[in-house]
């Protein structure tokens, strides 16, 4: 049983893997669509944090179950290793979810681009190519999706 659950917390935990948002990903629905092309010129370029959390509490809810089974399995007997295991799927519950948080979360950024008519346009992605400001970029759009690449 303990086996089992510890198995279910790892397959939970795999699950908080997220999708990117970078103009280098494509998924298969994207591919061999056509997309708008627009050029410009890199205004601005903004740090800032993309979080692609859902709120699901997956990490939260796998730590706590390994910190219960771990804790409660090799600390004490009877009562201690009931005692020890709550303590541990608290712990592993935290644990859990800061870890669910953190692949989540990743580097971004804003990047503002005049168009050839004069128009500013901000586009934010995946901080996973470097842009300039002064560099001239191309904005491939499709189905609402802008995406900003060199």
């Amino acid at each position: 049983m303990k086996n089992l659950i510890a198995v279910a917390a790892i397959v939970a935990l795999s699950g908080c893997a997220v999708t990117p948002n970078s103009a280098n990903v494509y998924t298969s629905s994207q591919a061999q669509g056509e997309q708008t092309v627009r050029m410009g010129v890199v205004d601005s370029i903004r740090p800032v944090t993309i979080d692609k959390s859902t709120g699901g509490g997956a990490g939260t809810l796998a730590g706590g179950a390994l910190g219960a089974v771990a804790a409660g399995s090799t600390i004490g007997s009877g009562n201690g290793s009931l005692a020890a295991g709550v303590v541990g799927a608290v712990l592993g519950g935290i644990v859990g979810n800061k870890l669910e948080n953190n692949l989540n979360q990743r580097p971004g950024l804003e990047i503002t681009v005049r168009l050839s008519n004069g128009e500013l346009r901000a586009i934010t992605q995946d901080a996973d190519e470097q842009f300039n400001v002064g560099d001239r970029v191309r904005l491939l759009s499709s189905r609402g999706v802008t995406r900003v690449t060199h």
